[in-house]
This record gives C-alpha cells, structure tokens and sequence, in this order.
C-alpha cells in the first residue's frame, strides 16, 4: 500500500516570529530572573511597538501558535502600528532587534550570549519541527530532503543560488530582507548574533550529522554563504 502524501503548510513569519519572542523570553527570564528578565523584554518590545506586538500575538494566535507576548501587554493597547506596511521579514529584525539591544547593552559579551542562546533553542527547535515533515511524508532526514521540506515559505525577497551535491549543498544569498533592514536601521551588532546562530542549529535539530559552515554575511561581506553537508562519520 502507497503512503499518502501531506500537503503541509508553511509557517507564517508571524509565527515564526512569536516562536522567536518565546525564546528571548525565556532566555532573558532564565539568565536574569522574572523581574530583571521581563523588564529588558518588556522595554525592548515598547521600543519595538506595543502596537504593533499585539497585531503579531494576534496573528500568530489565530494560526495556532502559542506565546508569552500578551504578557506584556495591556488588555487595551492604545496608539497605532508603526510597521504594518513593512513585510512580515521586516517586522521580525526590528522586534528582535529591539529586545537584544537591551539585553546586549547593559551586559556586554554575557548578554550577547543569551540572546544567541535564545536563537539556538529557537533554531534546533524549528530544525526538529523540519524533520518532522519530512518523516511525515516517509523521508528520512537526509541533506536533499532538507529544503523540500522547509518549514519557511522561500520568499521572493530573497535572492538565492543554490548548488546541489550528493549529500551536501551550497547556497549564497544575494539579498536577504532580514539582513537588509538591519542594516538598513543600523543594528546589525545584533542582528549578526542572530545570523551566526540559526542555520547551524536549524542543521542540528533536523539531523545531529548536518553540518553548516556559514562564512559569509550579508552584515559584513554583502552575501551569504552556506556550505551544508551530513557528516555520516560522526
């Protein structure tokens, strides 16, 4: 008997981005404690937009994604979106921007390191999401099944070559939008910490042996670039 094939879809940036907030959540309240960790949270989405967050949480609710960002706000939230012509990409660098210039300016170096902490749960956690749909359509989690099955929609935004091999891949991103706008706004010192972090574990929730050495960025050479190969050694 055939095995029938799931049309599964792609995450929305909404989720994807409240998934983010959870993580830089915890992160800060883990790292800080409750009251400390809340309060960088908490100042850094007011700079983001009170608005503007509560139109993401109810985005993302309505699509099923739980989320710890109605913690944060009041039951009534006044004022108006700053953001809502901005792509979805966009609105996602300057939330997770925002919150990790305050963790990242009061404690330095340490800060840095919980903020790429919060981007390694977050990215093992997705990583593990992707070998999920794979499996659910009876594939294992190999490096040619790992872009099919992708669990961000491929946006027009992005400007990508990708060069297959066997059991390994490259890609180079001449244009990515979330590189671009914090570039564009100036805070790519944390927006880098972000990029130095998600492919890697992303790799790594999907399949212990997928390796990715990323060794351009947009931030700092104008493109990226991804060599990604399973290790079946190891």
């Amino acid at each position: 008997m055939s095995q029938e094939n799931l049309m599964m879809k792609a995450l929305s940036m909404d989720m994807i981005t409240a998934k983010m907030f959870n993580e830089l959540h915890l992160a800060s309240i883990e790292e800080y404690g409750g009251e400390e960790g809340r309060r960088l949270v908490g100042n850094g989405l007011e700079a983001f937009g009170l608005k503007d967050a509560e139109a993401l949480a109810k985005k993302a609710t309505a699509e099923g994604e739980n989320h710890f960002i109605y913690e944060y706000l009041q039951q009534d939230v006044q004022g108006e979106e700053k953001y809502a012509e901005l792509t979805a990409f966009a609105r996602f660098s300057k939330m997770f921007a925002q919150i990790s210039k305050q963790i990242v300016d009061k404690y330095g170096e340490a800060g840095e390191d919980v903020v790429r902490l919060a981007v390694e749960r977050f990215g093992k956690k997705r990583g593990q999401g992707i070998a999920q749909r794979a499996r659910t359509n009876g594939l294992e989690n190999t490096a040619e099944n790992y872009l099919n099955n992708y669990d961000m929609a491929r946006s027009e935004l992005f400007e990508v070559d990708t060069v297959p091999g066997k059991g390994e891949f490259e890609q180079t991103f001449t244009y990515c939008p979330l590189g671009q706008q914090w570039a564009d706004d100036g805070t790519g010192e944390y927006g880098i910490l972000y990029c130095q972090m998600i492919d890697p574990s992303l790799a790594k929730g999907y399949n212990k042996n997928f390796e990715v050495v990323h060794d351009e960025f947009v931030l700092r050479e104008g493109q990226c670039h991804f060599h990604f190969k399973m290790n079946e050694n190891k």
